[in-house]
């Protein structure tokens, strides 16, 4: 197993180059990479389907309501340290692979559809949590889109990476866990706390993604690139 210095040089390597230096992505890479020291054997594809296994379990709990939003919220946060724990497996212990690579962006878009179906059956209007589905997509989709036209860096570390929105759909629905049963203004305080994190998250998925927009942008504007790969 990679000592943690050398697993965030080799996970920068597999993501385009990307900062490993900013407090949450270096926070959060420390943790899955803690994790997966004893689990070393465990192969990382384990890890991976176990992760939208649990992303979809926080559904049932979260249309249940009441105190069951709880169990929601920390099934959302265990389905993102699986997330990463997967790629901890797989960068640390040398077992990284491009089929890998590609199925757990295409398990990280799954879960992200879970995290706002269960946004919507806590009580979210159903087009906010379409909207914060589609904000955690835009992104990573504006990023392989990049890639595909020729740029290798993945750009920026923005305000709405893959741990800001773990942490966004998941104390959400915990914090509805906590005040329901409460009223506010004659609303039910859970449906309250969902419709405003939710819309929180909506706001900072779209300064995410102008963030990136911006930074694409510049990047692509170059003459050497405005050929490099024809519009669909």
């Amino acid at each position: 197993m990679l000592d943690r210095d050398e697993y965030l040089a080799a996970w920068s390597r597999w993501h385009g180059g990307a900062d490993t230096d900013a407090p949450l992505v270096r926070g959060w890479l420390t943790l899955a990479h803690t994790l997966a020291r004893p689990l070393a054997a465990l192969p990382p594809v384990v890890a991976t389907l176990a992760g939208v296994l649990v992303a979809a379990g926080a559904v049932g709990p979260a249309a249940a309501g009441g105190a069951w939003l709880v169990a929601a919220g920390v099934l959302v946060g265990l389905s993102g340290l699986l997330d990463s724990l997967d790629g901890a497996l797989a960068i640390g212990t040398g077992r990284a692979s491009r089929r890998g690579y590609v199925l757990d962006s295409v398990v990280d878009r799954l879960t992200e559809v879970a995290y706002a179906a269960a946004l919507w059956a806590a009580g979210a209007p159903g087009w906010l949590a379409v909207v914060f589905g589609a904000l955690c997509w835009l992104p990573d989709y504006l990023r392989a889109r990049a890639g595909q036209a020729g740029l290798r860096r993945t750009g920026p570390i923005s305000v709405w990476e893959r741990p800001t929105r773990v942490a966004m759909a998941g104390f959400t629905l915990g914090g509805a866990g906590v005040v329901s049963g409460l009223d506010v203004a004659g609303l039910d305080a859970a449906v309250v706390v969902v419709t405003a994190g939710t819309a929180v998250g909506a706001l900072l998925g779209a300064l995410g993604t102008a963030q990136l927009g911006r930074w694409l942008h510049a990047e692509l504007a170059g003459p050497e690139d405005a050929g490099s790969a024809p519009p669909l």
